[in-house]
């Protein structure tokens, strides 16, 4: 029961910043759009961007898809370092893509080991493999 309430936990924790993310983009909808369009991405994207942060971030959350997910969710923040956060010369930029990289390990991981047994996975039965 340990390693399921600590499995869960690493869920909830990797979950929480694209739920918040998702949830202040949507709240602050034009200010965080532009700042997408100033980083050159295309406006139109903003929607699809909420939706995974949102989606993604519950389904982690629920252990739903879990292994699927992860490895989405790794490539997306593989992504969005790569596109928002590395300015080599500025060091809070820096921080934040080597946090995204290791976010992307940690799901990575979670893609690996599978969501435990606290998920809609395990409830489900479902297996990806």
């Amino acid at each position: 029961m340990k390693n399921d309430l600590t499995t869960l936990a690493g869920r909830i924790l990797l979950a929480a910043i694209f739920i918040w993310s998702g949830y202040a983009k949507l709240s602050h909808y034009d200010y965080m759009q532009g700042y997408m369009v100033s980083l050159g991405l295309p406006g139109w994207s903003m929607p699809f961007i909420i939706l995974w942060e949102l989606g993604g971030g519950l389904a982690m959350l629920f252990g739903f898809l879990t292994r699927p997910v992860a490895v989405l969710l790794a490539l997306f923040c593989v992504i969005s370092a790569g596109v928002a956060h590395y300015h080599p010369t500025d060091q809070m930029q820096m921080i934040n893509f080597m946090k995204n990289l290791s976010m992307a390990g940690g799901f990575l991981f979670v893609a690996v080991h599978g969501a435990g047994a606290l998920s809609l996975d395990q409830q489900f039965k479902l297996k990806w493999r």
